[in-house]
């Protein structure tokens, strides 16, 4: 998808008409684009569909905000330097260079497209139309929560380090195409947030939704958004609440490694569906750049790998049931730090399609919703928080289950770190926390000279830059501009 700033994308959606093939991309045929108007019911099922494709963008989901999260939140290192992404690790962004601008353009093109979808659905309601717009409605205000969450964090500092700080613009209705909006706080990004995701929650039915968000993704983000918070309480209901429903069910130790293989398996409360003919990004892919250098056809990329840190964590039990998506790497058929999470597995069978890079992107997984309930609860009664965080520590069996007396919020991180690797957490946990970064630099005997070897989040570039495109578009937006750029 190409490049666009926001107030260009008004131009779009302010008539409620399609952009030109020679503005937009010629999408797939069985999706629609939101820019498109909607009449009936079928018409919002297919913008959603192409809003869902939109997201699994290489400048998303597809791609490099998995990486962003793990390469800077020191689980992922790099052998060599200059084969690509670079800077996600060594931080050498500016606001005209490796400023990772498709981030900003690609996550507000789609809130543009689900700003329309729901704008044509509340006129419509309002003119008395009969049909059932409310599936379409409470995803698309769903998938707007979420991609501003993930916006205000690309952005924004932590909620918990100052939510009086400039977050990003608030953009919730079709925009004139003079509009130059500014940014909010990110006390105002995370309401909004949460106002998107409450009025959308009663809308989604509680019947599994495979590639699509239902009830329970909106409730899981919202767990989410709360532990970022610091709201326990709140986050410790929403996730208790998609776990006593038990509508979804943690993978056994026996099936955990196979679940990769699968797609939509019986964790996956959230997970976009990546299609050989539609959204397989092939050498662009997650699989590509995560496995070992050279494996498979094509010559995978092999551009980042486990760090030395992480891999000590998991070597805590050398039976952990999550060694079975590692493998060895370039550096030597010892050092496991090949990822094959999106390859299915080492044999690159992928999940199940034609090809083995087509791998779902699983968004949010009921093991992410037990450490927010351990997190959560740790803070509220921690009786509770030994048996949300066992149910996944005992994913390492010869480890010691978490007591009253020895759980810690480190322990939970270091299960977060162990059970998420590589599904774009790491970092977003390692700022709200107040926790350092250490970078394994030495692994591959790397020179970083635009950042430290070990940083928190006072590090001036610790947030990424408004691009240069934005602001020679929106002028207003240079004076706020993030600290370090």
């Amino acid at each position: 998808m190409k490049n666009f700033k926001i107030f260009i994308l008004a131009l779009c959606v302010v008539l409620f008409t399609g952009c030109s093939k020679d503005f937009l991309d010629v999408p797939p045929t069985n999706y629609g684009d939101a820019s498109t108007a909607i009449q009936t019911a079928e018409d919002a099922r297919r913008m959603v569909i192409g809003l869902m494709n939109n997201m699994t963008s290489s400048s998303y989901y597809g791609r490099n905000f998995i990486m962003y999260a793990d390469a800077k939140g020191g689980d992922l290192t790099i052998y060599s330097q200059g084969r690509g992404l670079d800077a996600l690790y060594t931080f050498n962004h500016s606001v005209s260079s490796n400023n990772y601008s498709g981030f900003w353009n690609q996550i507000y093109h789609s809130i543009l497209q689900a700003n329309n979808i729901i704008f044509n659905i509340n006129k419509l309601k309002a003119a008395g139309s009969t049909e059932n717009f409310d599936s379409y409605k409470g995803q698309a205000l769903t998938a707007r929560a979420l991609m501003y969450f993930d916006l205000v964090r690309l952005y924004g500092k932590p909620y918990s380090q100052d939510k009086s700080s400039f977050g990003v613009p608030n953009v919730t209705e079709p925009m004139d195409a003079s509009a130059q909006p500014l940014r909010a706080t990110v006390e105002e990004n995370y309401k909004q947030i949460i106002a998107d995701l409450k009025e959308a929650a009663p809308l989604l039915s509680k019947a599994k939704s495979n590639g699509y968000l239902n009830y329970y993704g909106n409730l899981a983000l919202q767990a989410r958004v709360y532990l970022n918070m610091e709201d326990f309480p709140n986050a410790l209901l929403a996730s208790k609440s998609i776990i006593n429903d038990n509508v979804y069910k943690l993978y056994t130790n026996t099936n955990w490694v196979d679940s990769w293989k699968l797609q939509f398996g019986t964790e996956s409360i959230f997970e976009l569906g990546i299609f050989p003919i539609e959204s397989d990004l092939g050498t662009a892919s997650l699989s590509f750049y995560l496995r070992r250098k050279a494996h498979g056809s094509g010559s995978a990329a092999g551009w980042f790998m486990a760090s030395d840190y992480f891999l000590n964590r998991l070597n805590q039990d050398a039976a952990d049931v999550r060694w079975g998506v590692m493998s060895y790497d370039e550096s030597s058929n010892t050092h496991l730090g090949a990822s094959y999470k999106y390859s299915g597995s080492v044999s690159l069978v992928g999940d199940g399609k034609a090809t083995g890079t087509a791998v779902n992107i699983k968004i949010i997984r009921l093991s992410e919703i037990y450490l927010i309930a351990a997190e959560a609860a740790f803070h509220i009664d921690k009786s509770q928080a030994i048996g949300y965080l066992n149910a996944i520590r005992s994913r390492a069996p010869n480890l010691a289950p978490a007591t009253v007396s020895t759980i810690s919020l480190d322990m939970i991180l270091d299960e977060r770190s162990k059970e998420l690797f590589t599904e774009g957490q790491r970092y977003f946990d390692m700022l709200r926390l107040n926790k350092s970064i250490t970078f394994n630099d030495e692994f591959g005997g790397i020179t970083v000279a635009s950042r430290p070897k070990t940083i928190d989040r006072t590090f001036p570039k610790t947030i990424l830059p408004i691009p240069q495109d934005e602001i020679n578009a929106n002028p207003g937006i240079k004076a706020q501009q993030n600290q370090g750029y």
